[in-house]
């Protein structure tokens, strides 16, 4: 558990990159924000959440990457459920705010030109 960090994950990397990379400017974990989110674009008031399909347990139904732990279930099943609820409670208050938000998951990552593709139709709106 220790080796698990929080940001700066391969995921999260991909991103940051391909949104430097279609000219966009961004701050990182703002630490104001609930949820610290990973990407936020200030001026557009847009946010954008890179999840580990594990961790915050992606339920499409096309995703390899979730799977429910094995053993220890007494601990797991409750620790994943808070996470599940944290970022439901997390989004709705980013967007009480006033802020758009937008969830990439893990497995995601792997269709860059169709993530690509959803990206500008979520940064390019108003």
């Amino acid at each position: 558990m220790q080796a698990i960090r929080s940001k700066d994950m391969k995921p999260e990397m991909a991103v940051r990159s391909l949104i430097h990379c279609m000219g966009y400017r961004y701050r990182l974990h703002r630490h104001d924000l609930p949820g610290r989110p990973d990407i936020v674009l200030p001026g557009p008031r847009k946010i954008i959440f890179v999840h580990g399909c594990f961790w915050h347990q992606h339920d499409a139904a096309t995703c390899k990457l979730t799977h429910a732990p094995r053993s220890n279930l007494d601990y797991w099943q409750p620790k994943l459920e808070r996470n599940r609820a944290r970022d439901i409670k997390n989004r709705a208050a980013l967007e009480a705010e006033g802020w758009r938000v937008f969830v990439i998951w893990e497995c995601e990552i792997a269709a860059m030109p169709n993530l690509k593709k959803r990206l500008v139709r979520f940064l390019e709106t108003a």
